[in-house]
């Protein structure tokens, strides 16, 4: 992940109706080792890369290790996290010639799901970025494949840019429409 740079960390967390998206902390360490080891939730991510337990040993003290993590916490409980950062570069697919768009990325417990939690939640997160990022092209992929973050990605306002072959499947890349 390329750092999102210059902002201001950790912000005030950010309350929704049903939500709080706050840096990460120590208590949340059993709650993403369980999100980065769910088949269900990695499933278009490559797979889980660590069991639960070896997670559980791999996970910082302190998680909160850079600017751009969001946890994402919803009646006291961590249930998922929204990644804000740069698009490098070096990586192919941008929408513009110098690269370095924000890009979104998100992952929810599965018992989240269906409920308009990610939609809360990311809605919430793109108020951040315009407000501390304002004017910034935002970006977004996922697999084709993965219909429920597709969904998401078009309810929020991303339009697709371009696919592509990548990790053995097709991807989606997609921008935030402005205007």
């Amino acid at each position: 992940m390329k750092p999102l740079g210059d902002v201001p960390w950790p912000p005030d967390p950010i309350v929704t109706e049903r939500l709080i998206l706050r840096e990460t902390r120590t208590e949340d360490r059993p709650g993403l080792a369980k999100l980065l080891s769910d088949e269900e939730v990695q499933a278009y991510l490559g797979g889980p890369q660590h069991t639960r337990e070896q997670l559980e040993q791999l996970i910082p003290e302190d998680p909160n290790t850079r600017p751009g993590i969001f946890a994402v916490e919803h009646a006291g409980e961590f249930i998922g996290r929204i990644t804000i950062q740069r698009r490098d570069r070096a990586w192919a697919h941008h929408v513009r010639e110098e690269g370095d768009e924000v890009e979104l990325g998100y992952e929810f417990l599965p018992t989240s799901w269906g409920a308009g939690i990610a939609t809360e939640a990311t809605r919430a997160a793109l108020g951040w970025i315009e407000k501390t990022l304002p004017g910034e092209p935002v970006v977004l992929t996922t697999q084709v494949a993965n219909g429920r973050s597709l969904r998401l990605a078009r309810r929020l306002g991303f339009v697709e840019v371009e696919r592509f072959e990548a990790y053995g499947a097709k991807q989606w890349f997609g921008a935030l429409k402005t205007g």
